[in-house]
């Protein structure tokens, strides 16, 4: 089974920055969809953002322009950059991994930010964005 344990969360003021960790134990997940989503107190699961490939990225409207997806496959390792961090940002960030066949070409938008694509989770870790 593969294991994700996110990292990097934490306390910061509005319009700060932080980057977030998803490291994965158990086996490599290079041939694996990454995703990020978030759950906030009383909201359902939003997706935040998700990588295909070094180049082909997916995000959500609310995260577009301001969060950055990457991944090293070397390190089993996927990473989400967040800047011009909101108070509308608090949330517990989930990594996620797909675990379904690779993807010979690019997925839809639809496809990648469904939490039902996606067989692995991480314990998730928190961001607190202040006023």
């Amino acid at each position: 089974q593969v294991q994700l344990v996110e990292s990097g969360g934490g306390l910061v003021q509005a319009g700060g920055s932080l980057r977030l960790s998803c490291r994965a134990s158990g086996r490599t997940f290079s041939p694996y969809s990454m995703g990020w989503f978030r759950q906030a107190p009383g909201k359902e699961r939003e997706f935040v953002a998700a990588i295909w490939s070094g180049v082909v990225t997916y995000y959500g409207d609310s995260v577009k322009g301001r969060f950055t997806i990457s991944r090293d496959n070397a390190k089993n390792t996927v990473f989400l950059q967040m800047n011009d961090l909101k108070p509308e940002d608090t949330a517990v960030y989930y990594c996620a991994a797909r675990n379904r066949n690779p993807f010979t070409s690019a997925p839809t938008m639809g496809v990648m930010s469904s939490p039902d694509e996606y067989g692995y989770w991480g314990q998730g870790t928190q961001v607190t964005v202040s006023s």
